[in-house]
């Protein structure tokens, strides 16, 4: 492989991982949305037509490991620390 394909492969790999990152990013923080949300819903007093969908949700929430779940967290807590540009 030539030294120009090498740096061209190596550039688009970081152009991927660099999104991929950020994709990570966006989905930590609907996680600790949905967590934080999980933790305050009060399952009894939801609509009987979204039940079927909380719960999936917080299954969901709680089979993410505790590393993930800790990141997805503090993720929404810096969040609101910090206005949105969006």
């Amino acid at each position: 492989m030539t030294a120009s394909l090498q740096n061209t492969g190596t550039f688009m790999l970081g152009q991927e991982l660099e999104l991929l990152m950020a994709e990570r990013a966006r989905l930590l923080r609907v996680a600790g949305a949905a967590a934080q949300f999980v933790a305050v819903m009060e399952s009894t007093r939801l609509p009987e037509d979204v039940a079927t969908e909380a719960e999936i949700l917080a299954e969901s929430v709680n089979a993410l490991s505790e590393d993930t779940l800790r990141d997805a967290l503090v993720s929404i807590s810096t969040a609101a620390a910090t206005p949105s540009a969006s």
